[in-house]
């Protein structure tokens, strides 16, 4: 029996490998990281109509937000308006350093957790924080946030 096992096996393996030249990407938290950094970059510069386009781009249509004062949106389009209309040209995100946590999700992609802080532009302190989840899905070598929730706001 055990040898029928092996042979089954083997028998899924390719005979032949082939190389693929393309340059292997960076560990997943590396990739959620520049992300995360990248999206936020966008969101703290929202108030010109670009960057808020941009930041639109890295989430899927249907993202859902969940947010323990400000309730939940359904769709990027609600989500866009809202952040458009209470955040831009008022408030920049931080993340605190140390709190990005990472975990893969098998055939989907990845979840980010972590902290951040909301800050008032020109304020050089930041008067709260608040604990994040974001689940980001890989689509080729494109990734997408479907959801995201903001919780646990606090003064700090």
């Amino acid at each position: 029996m055990p040898a029928l096992f092996i042979a089954s096996l083997l028998a899924a393996v390719p005979l032949h490998a082939t190389a693929v030249d393309a340059a292997p990407s960076p560990p997943l938290h590396e990739q959620i990281a520049a992300l995360d950094a990248a999206v936020f970059d966008a969101f703290n510069r929202c108030a010109d109509p670009a960057q808020l386009q941009r930041h639109a781009s890295y989430f899927a249509e249907g993202v859902e937000f969940y947010h323990d004062n400000g309730g939940v949106t359904w769709n990027r389009a609600d989500m866009l308006a809202n952040t458009r209309q209470h955040a831009c040209g008022n408030y920049r995100r931080e993340l605190v350093p140390g709190t990005l946590r990472v975990y893969s999700i098998k055939d989907f992609g990845a979840i980010a957790q972590g902290t951040h802080r909301f800050c008032q532009m020109g304020a050089t302190r930041c008067e709260g924080a608040a604990d994040f989840l974001i689940a980001w899905r890989r689509d080729g070598d494109r990734w997408l946030i479907t959801r995201v929730f903001s919780y646990g706001h606090r003064a700090e």
